[in-house]
């Protein structure tokens, strides 16, 4: 695995998702580490709209912790938001255990939460701001 690290803008922000998805397509489970407001809900909804073809109605699941959605590329996609998540305990009654270990493609909002429950091998993506229209997206080390 080798380290990644993109700076794009909006205009990019296609490009991106379909460059990083070709080549981690491998990883099950990608969490993204961000600040309120960095475009966790937007980087998610571009991979799953133009990358994987989902159709379906995409947003950030902030109240129902669990979104799922049909690709025509990987089949069943589960969006998670751990934002409201008080702790792990919740997060396991919510259901999220069983999406993690479920074998279908997470993408996991604020896995800051629980960060404990997610297996080994998530791809750890973090995202900040450059300025108002920039963005850096990137993995810490070889291993994520």
């Amino acid at each position: 695995m080798h380290y990644m690290d993109f700076i794009f803008n909006l205009q990019e922000i296609e490009q991106t998702a379909n460059q990083i998805w070709q080549q981690h397509k491998d990883k099950r489970i990608w969490a993204f580490f961000a600040p309120m407001g960095v475009g966790k809900t937007t980087f998610i909804h571009t991979l799953c709209e133009k990358t994987l073809q989902v159709q379906d109605n995409i947003s950030s699941p902030t109240f129902a912790i669990i979104n799922q959605y049909d690709s025509k590329v990987v089949g069943t996609i589960l969006h998670m938001d751990w934002y409201r998540l008080k702790n792990e305990d919740e997060a396991i009654n919510a259901g999220v255990e069983d999406a993690l270990y479920s074998g279908n493609i997470c993408l996991v909002e604020w896995p800051e939460k629980a960060e404990d429950l997610l297996p080994e091998g998530t791809f750890k993506i973090y995202i900040e701001a450059i300025d108002e229209h920039t963005r850096r997206i990137f993995t810490k080390n070889a291993d994520t």
